[in-house]
């Protein structure tokens, strides 16, 4: 026993039982630390804020370039119509400066003839009725209403 008693109070021992217990202390510091430890620090707290400030800051003039870049669509889509109908009015234009073409549209439109000529204009019946059917009669003035009546009592006595 006595050897065993030797061992425990030699330097060698000491030192390996107080490194030991050293390290003890650091791993239950350290696993203390990290279960205490916050999880936001001030760095991310502040990188936080910057990022946040940086989406405010930039929120309102992202808005207004979309907006934009709509409104410099839409306008150029104008453009291209207005373009359109510039190049089918100066057809048209071009067409009414053409002698053959107007005498065409005069004929068609007030039903000219050209002297020695019969005029004809025939009315299809169908369009006619049809409108005049498809108006209800709150649409129509009384005298329309009462005259469909007389038409109708007519109709059915035949």
């Amino acid at each position: 026993m006595p050897v065993k008693n030797r061992d425990r109070f030699s330097t060698a021992t000491r030192l390996r039982l107080l490194g030991e217990q050293t390290a003890a202390r650091v791993y239950r510091s350290q696993t203390r630390r990290q279960a205490r430890r916050p999880r936001l620090t001030g760095r991310a707290a502040l990188l936080a804020m910057v990022v946040c400030s940086l989406i405010v800051a930039l929120a309102y003039p992202m808005r207004q370039y979309v907006s934009q870049r709509a409104e410099i669509a839409d306008l150029e889509r104008q453009k291209q119509q207005a373009s359109e109908r510039v190049e089918r009015l100066r057809d048209l234009k071009a067409r009414w400066q053409d002698d053959a073409y107007a005498e065409q549209q005069i004929r068609r439109r007030l039903h000219y003839v050209m002297p020695g000529e019969t005029g004809y204009v025939m009315i299809d019946p169908d369009p006619a009725r049809q409108s005049r059917a498809d108006r209800g009669t709150a649409d129509r003035p009384w005298y329309a209403n009462l005259w469909d009546g007389v038409d109708r009592s007519d109709a059915s006595a035949r």
